[in-house]
């Protein structure tokens, strides 16, 4: 598959060029780190003004970057990804607005205790300074990092792939024409000019200490090259490989709506189902309902060993199906002793972005909680829930698979760091 960070047209010097690019975001970061909430929220409304105003030319500007992919070998859900039209537009704009609408996380105070000695502690959200965002054919990434970042008074810095350079640029202007009608510095949202793959090179070397975190938005390639390269923290997951389990005790008609809704929605997304495993104790009256169902909504079921027992048209699933991000109409399917047997296909196979449980019995329920270490579990609900808009975060600049305190959809108060604030009275320590 081409790579949507192809090498382009050299620049003299990258490294100047980017290292400039990250001293005006520092610059534009002290400003932003105290900036008012009002200000903030006028920027935002108006980026959103400008996409539905622009709405043409952005749609213009679409249209060329889908045409220059035609023929190419670029897998139809990266094409979706790219593809804009009125409504993904529209949705864009709302979101913009719903982050608007958020408390602002600046400032926020997240735990207060007094000590013994009359000192008075606050723990209080700060902004994390300077982002990263490197992204490949999602140009709504654009709208959604630059818009996330700047409520949570970060700057940000938006690597897109050469495949989503036109549609970025016309999103990055409605950008900026936001931060200018609010008085804030244009540099607070800065859309690298080039596609040469240095640019990402010099980002993922953190820009002589001017970026904090990188966020990339991408393909397998991509986020391993940012997680082994990067020298500043990165906030990534790798693939989604996302399980459905369906207990014994689910609802068949909840469990076969729910299996069809994330498996084939928008298979092309991180959080679409790509294994299904079904309780064996139900296998004989659940299965055959499940499958036909994935079958007529267009998806290739490839099943385990019991699984063609019972439906032999399926194709036979290889060891490298279970640990095969598919983003395509395919899923591979198990049977699997009870909620044990599941935590252990889990267990084995995941890549801790997302897991759902289709269970009535509030023990399972319990269990698929507590023993599977993801960083999004749902009970009777699609894994395509799994995005920051749905949290009611508005929009996301990712999902996080790590360890770090943004796991899941990062939205703004995942794009906070925090400080002590400790008032006393004299006090002095013996």
């Amino acid at each position: 598959m081409k790579l949507m960070l192809d090498t382009v047209a050299q620049s003299p010097d990258i490294d100047a060029l980017m290292n400039d690019i990250g001293r005006k975001a520092r610059a534009a970061s002290r400003p932003l780190a105290f900036a008012s909430t009002d200000s903030k929220n006028k920027a935002l409304n108006a980026m959103a003004d400008a996409i539905l105003a622009h709405k043409d030319h952005i749609l213009s500007e679409n249209a060329k970057d889908l045409k220059d992919v035609e023929g190419t070998d670029m897998l139809a859900s990266f094409v979706d990804r790219l593809t804009l039209n009125d409504k993904r537009i529209a949705e864009m704009a709302e979101g913009i607005r719903a982050i608007a609408a958020l408390n602002d996380p600046v400032g926020e105070v997240i735990a207060a205790w007094d000590r013994p000695n009359g000192l008075k502690i606050e723990r209080v959200r700060t902004p994390l300074g300077v982002i990263g965002v490197i992204f490949e054919s999602r140009p709504n990434v654009t709208a959604d990092a630059g818009a996330l970042c700047l409520k949570a008074g970060n700057a940000v810095i938006l690597r897109c792939g050469s495949d989503s350079r036109r549609s970025s640029q016309a999103i990055y202007d409605c950008l900026v024409e936001g931060l200018k009608a609010a008085g804030l510095p244009e540099h607070s949202i800065q859309l690298v000019p080039i596609s040469d793959r240095a640019a990402v090179g010099a980002m993922l070397r953190g820009l002589e200490g001017n970026i904090d975190v990188i966020v990339p938005r991408g393909g397998k390639s991509l986020v391993a090259r940012v997680q082994t390269e990067a020298r500043v923290p990165v906030f990534a997951h790798l693939e989604g490989l996302c399980h459905l389990y369906i207990d014994a005790s689910a609802d068949l008609d909840m469990a076969k709506s729910i299996v069809v809704n994330a498996k084939m929605r928008r298979t092309g997304i991180c959080g679409a189902a790509e294994t299904l495993l079904v309780d064996s104790k139900v296998a004989s009256t659940h299965l055959k309902p499940l499958l036909d169902g994935l079958a007529a909504a267009g998806c290739e079921i490839r099943g385990s060993a019991d699984v063609l027992k019972l439906e032999p048209g399926a194709k036979a699933a290889t060891e490298e199906d279970w640990s095969t991000e598919y983003l395509a109409p395919i899923i591979s399917v198990a049977l699997v002793d009870g909620i044990s047997g599941a935590i252990a296909h889990i267990g084995k196979y995941s890549s801790n972005h997302t897991e759902a449980v289709i269970a009535e019995d509030p023990a399972v329920v319990e269990r698929f909680f507590t023993e599977i270490d993801s960083a999004i579990l749902l009970h009777n609900a699609s894994t395509q829930f799994a995005d920051g808009g749905e949290f009611g975060m508005g929009a996301e600049i990712g999902i996080a698979t790590g360890k770090m305190h943004a796991r899941g959809p990062v939205g703004v108060e995942q794009l906070t760091s925090f400080k002590y604030r400790v008032r006393g009275t004299g006090q002095i320590r013996p």
